[in-house]
């Protein structure tokens, strides 16, 4: 094992806490309708040019280990933002960083760090509840074009696509983003399905950013029944291999040696592959996968009426124009499956269901109804369009954060945006400290740490945040201030709002990774090793 240096106490943390500097630094000009760009290094490309905080994150990598310690740390707190709420990154990263400076002073001032935790903790979970006091529910499509339009960073038109794929999708439909050939982004309606399984490893990610596997034609492999022996499988792995296609598996489970093989081929570069669970219980599964089967073109092998997988063949095996797998999700676009055959599933599925319906049996129907949208439904896809590469990325990036965003709002609501549902959830707090010095310490730190998305948000469009912090503060509800048009108003009758889930994930993340750094005694890192030493060779006389 390489030798490692220890570093202890205020000089441990200070080092770290000087890369989570860095950071916030770096992505806080991010912030807001009127945040700032950032130009990132690309290998072997031109450079990018954005304004996605998430991405300026994970493009920092510094030097000095310690500082990078603490630049892996907030970036957490971003990461797991985006993961709960799929927005609100930047929101976490100033939060965080607000209670880290603010909790320095107060370790400086001989507070116990157990204590300032305390206190944040107890506080976080006051303004979480006050938060979602504050919610209104979304139930109109003028509302989320709204919503998206602050999610995408102030462009209404980015919003108003994103709205018209909710619309035509349903607000449970499927819908995907992809890179478009023109200028303008539009929304197309193709077959497709989407159901709620991931991938089984993360091994399988080709798509590092947005953390997916995302395959183009691939032979999709149905298979009723567990794959865990190599045996069975290789055949099949052998046929769409000599193709140079990619496989997509879906099956009752794929583990043991079936997985690893697919795992190892796919890291290996000699067959791109994912393996999913096939979705639903076991009593539905069947039926499931042969609706997917009728989609994709293809036949369920194994199981009770199926064919040996060993003896699966080419034409089998289901296709598509493209698949996207997530952590939670499998999307399946433009599925090979004839119109005909398509047509006349739904129809037997639409049978089934007036059937269970007929009987009352509403967890039946229930299903069935699922299937049948499955099936009839079709999958909304947003072509992103922009006028150079760079433009494409940067819209494709902004219309993925506004799908998320506006996702959320339908699920748990809407609060005034600019940083102001945080400050009105702060005044609904009690005010007065309750505990000892340490803990009161940790509830004024947070409650100072919420002003600064507002702060931010103000300084980035070039306005004064002290004064237009002490005017909000003197307002109510969503009374707040619209940097792009340079108006105070109520900010939820003028559109500018955020999902109520985006907040909350941003506040509690923040403190999380805030408690952690705020609480650093000891680091532990490799020393690196010298550089060898220069190889000099000089001809000898003979």
């Amino acid at each position: 094992m390489a030798a490692r240096e220890i570093v202890f106490g205020e000089a441990a943390r200070a080092r770290v806490i000087e890369g989570a500097a860095i950071l916030a630094d770096a992505v806080k000009g991010t912030l807001g309708p009127r945040g700032r760009r950032a130009v990132l290094a690309q290998a072997g490309g031109a450079p990018a040019i954005t304004r996605d905080g998430s991405a300026v994150a994970k493009s920092i990598e510094l030097p000095d280990q310690l500082h990078n310690m603490g630049v892996q740390l907030l970036r957490e707190a971003a990461a797991s933002t985006g993961h709960d709420a799929g927005d609100g990154t930047t929101t976490a990263i100033v939060l965080a960083y607000a209670i880290v400076r603010e909790g320095r002073r107060y370790l400086a001032a001989g507070h116990s760090p157990s204590g300032i935790k305390r206190g944040l903790v107890q506080t976080a979970a006051a303004i979480d509840a006050a938060l979602a006091v504050q919610a209104r529910p979304v139930d109109d499509n003028a509302v989320i074009a709204r919503v998206a339009t602050v999610a995408a960073n102030g462009d209404a038109a980015l919003g108003a696509v994103v709205a018209e794929a909710l619309e035509r999708a349903g607000k449970e439909g499927a819908i995907t983003v992809e890179a478009g050939a023109g200028l303008r982004s539009e929304v197309q309606l193709t077959e497709g399905l989407r159901f709620e399984r991931g991938y089984l490893s993360p091994y399988f990610i080709n798509q590092q950013e947005r953390q997916t596997v995302e395959l183009d034609q691939p032979f999709i492999l149905l298979a009723d029944a567990k794959i865990g022996g190599l045996r069975e499988l290789l055949p099949v792995l052998e046929l769409v291999a000599r193709t140079g296609r990619p496989l997509l598996v879906i099956a009752e489970d794929v583990e043991g040696e079936a997985l690893g093989a697919l795992v190892v081929n796919h890291m290996r570069g000699m067959l791109a592959s994912v393996a999913v669970r096939a979705p639903g219980l076991a009593s539905q599964r069947a039926a499931l996968l042969d609706d997917i089967a009728t989609l994709t073109g293809g036949h369920v092998v194994a199981g009770e009426h199926g064919i040996p997988l060993d003896r699966a063949e080419l034409h089998h095996l289901g296709q598509a124009r493209r698949v996207e797998i997530g952590r939670e999700h499998t999307t399946i676009v433009g599925g090979a499956g004839t119109a005909a055959h398509i047509a006349s599933r739904a129809e037997l599925v639409r049978r089934q269901l007036e059937n269970a319906e007929g009987q009352r049996n509403e967890h039946d129907g229930a299903q069935l109804r699922r299937r049948l949208a499955m099936l009839a439904g079709g999958i909304a896809i947003i072509k992103a369009g922009g006028a150079t590469e760079n433009d494409l990325r940067e819209n494709q990036a902004r219309i993925e954060d506004a799908l998320f965003a506006t996702r959320a709002a339908v699920a748990e609501g809407i609060v005034a945006g600019g940083g102001v549902a945080l400050l009105r959830a702060r005044q609904a707090v009690a005010g007065a400290p309750q505990g000892d010095a340490d803990h009161d310490a940790g509830i004024r730190i947070l409650l100072r740490a919420v002003e600064e998305p507002l702060r931010q948000i103000v300084a980035n469009a070039g306005a004064e945040p002290p004064a237009v912090l002490a005017r909000v503060l003197r307002g109510s509800g969503g009374f707040g201030y619209d940097v792009e048009a340079e108006r105070y108003g109520d900010l939820l009758e003028l559109g500018i709002a955020d999902p109520v889930q985006v907040v909350r994930s941003a506040l509690r993340n923040a403190v999380s990774v805030a408690s952690l750094l705020l609480s650093t005694e000891v680091t532990v890192h490799p020393i690196p090793l010298p550089p060898p030493p220069p190889d000099h060779h000089h001809d000898e006389d003979h």
